[in-house]
């Protein structure tokens, strides 16, 4: 056991380490920087005015040594300046970590709290009429944009009760954050539950047709026992898997969510910094998901003992 952690973490680092050159390189070969987005909107004309304000941001210095400050500063907790505001990155970062973590985990939370029991029962209840109607509701989310049901629920909240759930003032409270956080978590969340419940419905049916079911249930276990202690433990291990991947999407997917309810978030705010150019809030918010994403895959692996004592990871 105690190899592979010290595998899967070496793993981890080698694939940041990839990530950051790659975030880099990519960055930097996009056509334009922030200089000359600063010079165009200010009117000026004049190359050498261009040449000081890349000078005056380090733009001008040689890429490889460009990387070098940035990731020992990475590795130092030093995340730089924004260009835009010219304070540090990471006071312009951290407050809009919160607010999308809690719109994610919301989300993530609905997803699992739907997908999961309605896959259960539309399983156990096979080829009977709630079947197919969790059957046609998994389809219609999974064809349904988020965004899109987004944009119906912020115009259905207009006409019924003349009000727009928005974030425009910062909450009073954690209670009423999570309630107008609930209206884009339960848009966002309802497509992954649809996924989940597809895929814990086939899983079910998968394990229910196995020949320890039948010996269980040839032993006079109860269909509750045979369904939830037998089955559904067996049942999840694929599921784990997605609800870590959607997890890991939630990080940095919520750009149109954020978008559309005006959400001061880190996927919002990472588009308008892609727009700017602004190299420093780019690079340590796409390192930030991928950071998320490499440790949601560890603990999904972790997952995996827990549910099936089998899955043993030899030293």
């Amino acid at each position: 056991m105690g190899a592979y952690l010290t595998r899967r973490v070496l793993l981890m680092v080698l694939t940041l380490f990839g990530m950051s050159v790659l975030i880099f390189v990519m960055l930097r070969l996009v056509p334009g920087n922030i200089a000359d987005i600063l010079v165009d909107s200010a009117g000026i004309a004049d190359p050498k005015e261009k040449a000081k304000i890349a000078a005056e941001l380090g733009l001008d210095r040689p890429i490889f040594d460009q990387y070098l400050q940035w990731i020992g500063g990475l590795v130092r907790g030093d995340l730089g300046f924004a260009y835009v505001s010219e304070r540090p990155a990471l006071e312009e970062i951290a407050p809009r970590i919160p607010i999308s973590a809690k719109l994610a985990g919301l989300a993530l939370f609905f997803s699992i709290i739907l997908g999961v029991p309605l896959g259960v029962i539309s399983a156990v209840r096979q080829n009977s009429a709630i079947d197919y109607l969790l059957r046609i509701i998994s389809l219609s989310g999974l064809s349904l944009p988020s965004f899109w049901l987004g944009l119906l629920i912020l115009m259905a909240s207009v006409q019924w009760f003349g009000m727009i759930p928005i974030y425009t003032n910062e909450p009073r409270s954690f209670i009423d954050e999570m309630l107008l956080l609930s209206i884009p978590a339960a848009a966002v969340g309802f497509r992954s539950s649809a996924l989940i419940m597809r895929l814990t419905r086939s899983s079910m049916l998968e394990v229910l047709r196995q020949d320890y079911i039948r010996t269980a249930r040839s032993k006079g276990a109860s269909q509750t026992t045979v369904n939830y202690e037998h089955a559904l433990r067996n049942a999840l291990l694929p599921v784990v898997t997605i609800i870590g991947i959607e997890a890991a999407f939630l990080v940095g997917g919520l750009i149109v969510t954020e978008t559309v309810f005006n959400i001061p978030g880190v996927a919002r705010f990472l588009v308008e910094a892609i727009l700017w150019r602004d190299y420093p809030i780019v690079q340590n918010l796409v390192m930030l998901i991928a950071f998320c994403v490499v440790v949601v895959n560890f603990l999904v692996d972790m997952a995996y003992m827990a549910l099936d004592p089998r899955i043993k990871y030899a030293d």
